[in-house]
């Protein structure tokens, strides 16, 4: 197209004998230039924000068959019997809620261990890998029944995900990123009837953690990255941050080759799980083509404007953070996700 100087007229010139068939061919539909289906990925939080617990203890701290697979796993490593275990209940017998509430599997055993026996993260770290498969051990030994009776499925949860499940699967992939280990969060998503929803996605190659095979799934989980620093506060949301990152490569490992992730979107109801999002985006973590949001629910420990003074202020197309009162039970929720 030329533009001709001093008049409003375009003269458009168009060589066509001098195409070749090459490159006429290359502008058809079916070139590889066509843009590839866009993805959006879902990651979601699961204490807080998918389940509730339905116990305490007399302190008022949450008494679920998870916290006590913490004391478990530290009696298990650490003392001579199951004492430790037996007269402790909670890892917030020890640790103040800000270091449990948000965080992941890892920092929690790390903090309590330094709280409750005066032993450096250095030390502990060494061990972390067996006191994952101790809590496993502890949670698997469970029954479903006892499990759905102390952790319950939060409103509008199997509902929503059920809808979400039956949205073109081409369009969206699902998975958990939680500080969970990962045998606990499959048998937590079986036990309460998430799993059998349907929505989420199959695991990734590198996913081989051994237990609960039949009910594996798409996910980050605290099993899989653990920082060791218990000093640094800021590891708190980055660690779960770099569990977001774990889960958008396993994605990318399962798409197919005219798809491309061009969303990745966290649903949390700590602070942490809003800070691990914008982390991700302040970072570059997915590059300079995929929006990351934030879904912040105050279905938690958390208000609605304690995750909104966190979030900050959206920028649109790149960082586009929402907080929902009633959470994934709000009408606009998947709307919220930008579908």
């Amino acid at each position: 197209m030329l533009y001709v100087k001093g008049t409003r007229k375009v003269a458009v010139i168009v060589f066509v004998s001098m195409m070749s068939v090459a490159t006429l061919s290359s502008l058809s539909p079916s070139s590889s230039s066509v843009s590839k289906q866009p993805v959006t990925l879902l990651t979601f939080d699961v204490d807080g924000t998918l389940v509730k617990s339905v116990k305490s203890n007399k302190q008022g701290h949450e008494q679920t068959i998870h916290a006590k697979a913490f004391m478990y796993a530290i009696g298990k490593s650490f003392t001579a019997d199951a004492s430790f275990s037996n007269e402790h209940s909670s890892p917030l017998d020890f640790i103040p809620p800000k270091r449990y509430h948000g965080s992941t599997d890892g920092l929690i055993l790390l903090n309590t261990i330094q709280y409750a026996f005066n032993i450096q993260s250095s030390a502990a770290l060494s061990k972390l890998n067996d006191m994952y498969r101790h809590m496993y051990e502890y949670f698997r030994d469970i029954s479903d029944v006892d499990v759905a009776n102390n952790i319950q499925p939060l409103p509008g949860v199997i509902e929503t995900l059920k809808s979400l499940s039956s949205y073109r699967k081409s369009a969206i992939m699902c998975g958990l990123v939680t500080g969970n280990v990962e045998g606990i969060a499959r048998k937590k998503m079986r036990a309460v009837g998430i799993y059998d929803t349907g929505v989420f996605h199959r695991k990734a190659a590198d996913q081989v953690w051994d237990g609960e095979d039949e009910h594996s799934f798409l996910g980050g989980f605290g099993s899989d990255y653990c920082s060791g620093d218990i000093v640094d506060e800021s590891r708190q949301f980055k660690d779960r941050g770099e569990q977001i990152l774990i889960t958008y490569r396993r994605a990318l490992s399962l798409l197919d080759e005219n798809q491309d992730i061009v969303r990745v979107v966290h649903i949390g109801d700590a602070p942490n799980d809003v800070l691990a999002a914008k982390w991700c985006f302040e970072e570059g973590k997915f590059g300079p083509c995929v929006t990351v949001g934030c879904i912040g629910v105050a279905t938690g420990s958390y208000s609605a404007d304690t995750l909104k003074a966190f979030a900050g202020e959206p920028i649109k197309g790149l960082y586009e953070p929402v907080v929902l009162e009633d959470g994934i039970a709000d009408p606009s929720f998947i709307s919220s996700c930008g579908l």
